[in-house]
């Protein structure tokens, strides 16, 4: 990610984290259409979202409305329904027959608010996808709605103007469609309703992951007296106390105490982890039966929750590729739908029975209603949205809609040794000096010029001195190498500590200290050689502990069918050593950070579809080069910036978990896809008239109407069940 788009990442963040900040609004079905103010997508109409589950209002306007229109719809159509339907039931129609002219105006009174007010926001947008000549389905039901009422309204105010053919041959009279109109409106208003209710729930966990954040914290003054503050007070570097039960305010370091806290809600892991001094903590997770004291390091829009709500509503809204499927189809969908109406309506006028032309307008209605393809549209956006928050409960972050589609395809994995299968906390193991050098001495030297670098072998190296109570100087003409080591004068001496490669470049030998460097790497250890003043003097042994779940973690991903490849820089013999541990199949060694993106390339070549797990700065170029990058959300942030899949505990298990919401992500699409499509391709025929001919059935423009409110209900409903799938 380019420096542009990382600043305006942490402004979305802080956006989202704000209760007083712009909220933007977006469209879910075109996540390009962005707005300040809540309102309906240009395009397709539907009503737009807030980006972020945090802009949310409490309040839903567009779903009090569609309520409040549907509840007085309602109240309406009942008794338009009764008077319609009266005079067809036999044992009533003696008593609704004399009645029915008459009835007809109370049917067009108690109609017309329900199609002029209920349904006034179906004519906006309607008319606004005709006037940008972006066809969707409000254009179908503006159109329906909008021609069966104002065929009935005209044939009621003035019903001598229509010539025989709309007229009933044994009464003469001309039928109208008031019911059909206002009940249309009705189910639409209902399917809104429902839909929008649905659409809400989709960023559930999402929501209930902003709850768990605590309002208050303990701050602790530097007289020693505590006192609760508004969480959006706290400032880095201060004090907290975090009490027993409570939640952690901000993610800190413990400073003092222990206890056991419970992450789950972030990492999806049940079982508490122990914290003591020097462990990092999360906010809004669960203090244990301790008492801690931490040091603030992240607040506001920085902290991890805030960074995963903001991960997670720019995934939901991203656009899936299995999407331009949907796309392409609803591009052309409407303008056929609409020449199939046309041709419905000539047929009918043409070729039906009397009164032919009332027939024609009827089913030229029902084609155009039934064919809304409001299912087709929200198959993808919404188990997307439902799979993000989903991924967030279980400790997978995933950067797109692209990312989730893609990660079940992949067939390789490549991953990095330090952080991602170790600990990436290494620490010194031994120190080999050359003759006439002490141990002590090599230790002081290096670890006085490890002091200048922010390498985690370099942190080991100056601990494991500090341990031993070394006195240790400043460096001075400090230079870093790049996968080779560092170099610079301690006391006047020229001090050289790195691999074979640094040492070799200043033209020193190691001849004398191969064999025991190669006995430490046989335990996996990394070595590192010492060199002063142009002369070897030693080496340091360094090993980073592999993490506990890594070795069954790589047994499940065998069995999920990857063949894993580690990417290291280290030398072959230790890298060997580890592999050899943990059955990865093949060791790629001694690479330098610049390369890591080439080995990815070549594995693509070879036919691979790799995804590459890394958690520092020299793994960024290789997980963007992958077609999944997936970062250790311990790792550093432009690894999780690179990276489409954010693992937030660091667990290889997580990209099992992952794997399994990709495929059922995917599975749950295809099924809304299916359902859209199979509903508008049987509903479109039967609408029309196919099969009356053969079985006499015709679809009411009423059935049509509930028919398209359930697909879209439906599909929503579907995407839903994604919050209970077992990954």
């Amino acid at each position: 990610m380019d420096h542009a788009n990382h600043e305006h990442s942490h402004e979305s963040a802080a956006v989202s984290a704000s209760p007083t900040a712009r909220t933007e609004w977006v469209c879910p079905m075109h996540p390009e259409i962005v707005r300040d103010a809540p309102g309906s997508c240009p395009r397709c109409g539907m009503a737009l979202e807030p980006r972020s589950a945090a802009g949310a209002p409490e309040r839903n306007p567009e779903l009090e409305s569609m309520a409040r229109r549907f509840w007085a719809s309602l109240v309406l159509v009942i008794p338009v329904l009764a008077l319609a339907m009266g005079g067809d039931i036999p044992s009533l129609a003696s008593v609704f027959g004399p009645y029915k002219a008459w009835f007809a105006w109370f049917e067009f009174a108690l109609a017309t608010p329900v199609v002029l007010w209920g349904g006034w926001p179906f004519f906006v947008k309607g008319w606004d996808s005709l006037r940008t000549r972006n066809l969707n389905m409000f254009t179908l039901i503006g159109l329906g709605v909008g021609v069966a009422y104002l065929y009935s309204a005209v044939a009621q105010l003035a019903p001598r103007i229509f010539p025989p053919a709309f007229r009933d041959p044994a009464t003469g009279a001309v039928d109208v469609y008031f019911e059909a109109a206002a009940v249309i409106v009705t189910l639409v208003l209902l399917g809104q309703v429902l839909e929008l209710r649905a659409r809400s729930n989709t960023n559930a966990a999402i929501r209930a992951l902003l709850g768990m954040a605590p309002k208050l914290a303990r701050r602790i003054a530097a007289d020693g007296s505590e006192s609760d503050v508004p969480l959006e007070q706290v400032q880095v570097g201060e004090r907290l106390r975090v009490r027993p039960g409570e939640k952690v305010p901000v993610d800190g370091v413990v400073l003092e105490g222990a206890s056991p806290v419970d992450e789950s809600m972030i990492t999806g892991e049940p079982i508490p982890a122990e914290k003591s001094a020097g462990d990092k903590v999360v906010g809004a997770t669960v203090n244990g039966t301790g008492s801690l004291v931490i040091e603030a390091r992240r607040v506001g829009a920085d902290t991890l929750l805030a960074q995963i709500v903001h991960m997670v509503s720019e995934a939901s809204r991203s656009r899936a590729p299995i999407q331009r499927l949907a796309d392409s189809a609803a591009a052309y969908f409407v303008p056929i739908v609409v020449i199939v109406s046309v041709v419905t309506f000539a047929l009918w006028a043409w070729l039906g029975p009397a009164p032919a032309m009332a027939y024609a307008v009827i089913n030229a209605v029902a084609v155009l209603i039934i064919a809304c393809p409001c299912a087709l549209g929200l198959a993808t956006p919404m188990s997307i949205m439902v799979a993000t928050g989903k991924g967030a409960t279980l400790g997978v972050l995933f950067k797109n809609a692209e990312a989730i589609e893609t990660l079940r395809r992949v067939d390789t994995l490549v991953v990095d040794k330090t952080g991602t299968l170790t600990e990436g906390r290494p620490r010194l193991q031994a120190v080999v000096p050359m003759q006439g050098w002490d141990a002590d001495e090599v230790l002081r030297l290096a670890a006085s010029l490890e002091r200048g670098s922010e390498h985690p072998l370099a942190a080991a190296i100056v601990q494991g001195a500090q341990e031993r109570e070394l006195a240790l100087e400043s460096p001075a003409d400090f230079e870093a190498s790049v996968g080779r080591g560092v170099s610079g004068r301690i006391g006047g001496r020229a001090v050289l500590l790195g691999n074979v490669a640094l040492l070799s470049g200043h033209g020193i030998g190691i001849s004398a200290l191969a064999a025991p460097a190669e006995e430490q790497r046989q335990h996996g250890r990394t070595v590192m050689f010492v060199a002063v003043d142009a002369q070897p003097a030693g080496l340091v042994a360094v090993a980073d502990p592999v993490k506990a779940s890594t070795p069954q973690a790589i047994a499940e991903l065998h069995e999920d069918g990857l063949r894993i490849v580690m990417l290291t820089g280290d030398n072959q013999t230790t890298a060997r050593a580890v592999a050899g541990d943990l059955g990865i199949d093949e060791v790629i060694a001694e690479v330098l950070p610049e390369q890591k993106a080439q080995h990815v390339k070549r594995l693509q070549a070879e036919g691979r579809f790799v995804a590459m797990t890394g958690d520092g700065i020299n793994d960024a170029p290789a997980l963007a080069q992958a077609q999944v990058g997936i970062a250790m959300g311990t790792g550093a942030d432009v690894a999780m910036e690179s990276a489409g899949v954010t693992l937030i505990k660091g667990d290889l298990r997580g990209i099992l978990r992952a794997r399994r919401l990709s495929r059922a992500t995917l599975h749950n699409i295809r099924q809304n896809l299916f359902f859209a499509f199979v509903y508008n391709s049987l509903g479109v025929p039967v609408a029309a008239g196919i099969l009356y001919p053969s079985f006499g059935i015709l679809l009411s423009p009423v059935i049509a109407a509930a028919a398209m409110s359930f697909s879209s209900v439906s599909v929503v409903a579907n995407a839903l069940r994604l919050r209970r799938a077992r990954v």
